[in-house]
């Protein structure tokens, strides 16, 4: 009989590519989400029906009475939004194994014999596991992958039987990477976040040391090696800016050139293919979506949710345009009582700057809300920055901006219902 795995939280972009891997490798798959969404969406035109809702175990326990489940895996967010979650409830009394995505994925490295190669950092993670699966994908290697966002050239999550390497997208927030021990892995870019999980700065480094430790080997940008304090380890190979291989790259955005030759290095070593043949591939590289994804002419929508990651998104704006419009939404409050003394410089590119309120989602019930007025006092050319919300009056802005030729860059990190939602729905031709 086939194990029956039901995934909680199967739209979330950590979970729902796994429940897609699960089903192709022949496991019983079901799953639950406590709202509907374009990933839930892209799961059911796969064969894969998520129940909307988790109010109550109603679901979970018809489903189990009919086809009882094997494992119950579940989101990081699960337990940390609601720790008497109806469905963790039910499967504690029905001693139903449950476990984090870390868990099941080991497992299901080691029964296919997969070898890992991971993509961890604070910024880049998305857009350098796309670049790795394009890369085996257009050099004919099978590979396996899971990548959190959707692109134009491979699913979210794929398992090919005739693969010797799953890559990862492999999050730090929850600890989920140190749950592994990577064949390789590639570090895109290191700055402290997740403050709920890493209370200093210190705590976040020692993960990323101890991430190192446990991979093989490790590839990195100077300044990251620099950063962690791991100079000397032989299992570590650097980039630099000076390198020649970077020069070759013709890539928008210094960070996903440097991210790019990175892959690059990899993918010459695992396939012996030479350097020139694999550049060739990366400058073709379409992207992903949601990393710097044109929308319509002149409207591009980022992920970026950090001082560094926006800066970065800036910079490569600033090589396609002079004339730069910015709408952030910041994503989480709890984010914001640490990063507001990072958006000093972060926003020198733009000529106008439009801020709305932040994205709400776990927060900390004891922490004030703080509004974008105090956020931005901080910022070196304030002037240029607007208090704005989602709306009519923020879109005829946007059209007046795109008439004067303006290029328009919204960045939100948020889910459902956030600004990435929004400018879709407003810009996006049919």
């Amino acid at each position: 009989m086939r194990m029956h795995i039901y995934f909680s939280g199967i739209g979330g972009a950590g979970i729902g590519p796994l429940a897609l891997i699960a089903k192709e490798a022949g496991f019983d798959v079901s799953g639950s989400d406590k709202k509907n969404s374009s990933y839930i969406k892209y799961l059911a035109s796969k064969g894969i029906t998520a129940h909307i809702g988790q109010e109550n175990d109603s679901y979970i326990s018809q489903l189990h009475s009919n086809k009882p489940i094997d494992w119950f895996v579940y989101s990081s967010a699960l337990p940390l939004e609601k720790p008497n979650h109806p469905e963790i409830l039910f499967t504690k009394a029905n001693n139903i194994k449950s476990t984090k995505r870390d868990e099941f994925l080991s497992y299901f490295l080691n029964i296919k014999n997969l070898k890992l190669i991971a993509v961890a950092g604070t910024h880049g993670k998305t857009t350098t596991t796309g670049m790795l699966i394009w890369l085996f994908k257009k050099l004919n290697i099978p590979v396996s992958y899971s990548i959190g966002a959707k692109t134009t050239f491979c699913e979210m999550g794929e398992y090919n039987k005739e693969a010797e390497y799953f890559i990862y997208e492999c999050d730090e927030f929850d600890r989920n990477f140190l749950s592994f021990k990577p064949y390789r892995s590639i570090i895109a870019s290191v700055d402290w976040d997740h403050h709920e999980i890493y209370p200093t700065r210190d705590n976040y480094k020692e993960a990323f040391r101890q991430f190192i430790k446990q991979s093989d080997k490790t590839y990195l940008y100077c300044k990251d090696e620099e950063y962690l304090n791991i100079s000397n380890n032989e299992a570590i190979v650097e980039i630099k800016d000076e390198d020649s291989l970077i020069k070759m790259v013709t890539l928008a955005g210094l960070h996903n050139r440097r991210n790019a030759t990175l892959c690059v290095k990899l993918v010459s070593e695992l396939s012996n293919i030479n350097n020139s043949k694999i550049v060739k591939l990366i400058n073709e590289f379409p992207g992903t979506s949601r990393r710097f994804e044109n929308i319509c002419t002149n409207v591009y929508s980022d992920y970026a949710h950090t001082p560094e990651e926006i800066e970065a998104t800036m910079q490569l704006a600033s090589e396609l345009s002079n004339n730069i419009v910015a709408i952030y939404e910041p994503l989480t409050d709890r984010r914001q009582h640490f990063a507001k003394d990072g958006y000093k410089n972060v926003f020198n590119k733009a000529g106008k700057v439009y801020w709305l309120p932040s994205y709400l989602a776990r927060e900390d019930p004891n922490d004030s809300i703080i509004e974008p007025t105090e956020l931005i006092k901080g910022i070196t050319n304030k002037e240029i920055v607007e208090v704005s919300s989602m709306g009519s009056d923020l879109e005829n802005k946007v059209i007046k901006h795109l008439n004067d030729g303006q290029l328009v860059v919204f960045l939100a990190g948020g889910g459902g219902g956030s600004l990435d939602d929004w400018v879709r729905e407003k810009f996006t031709v049919n």
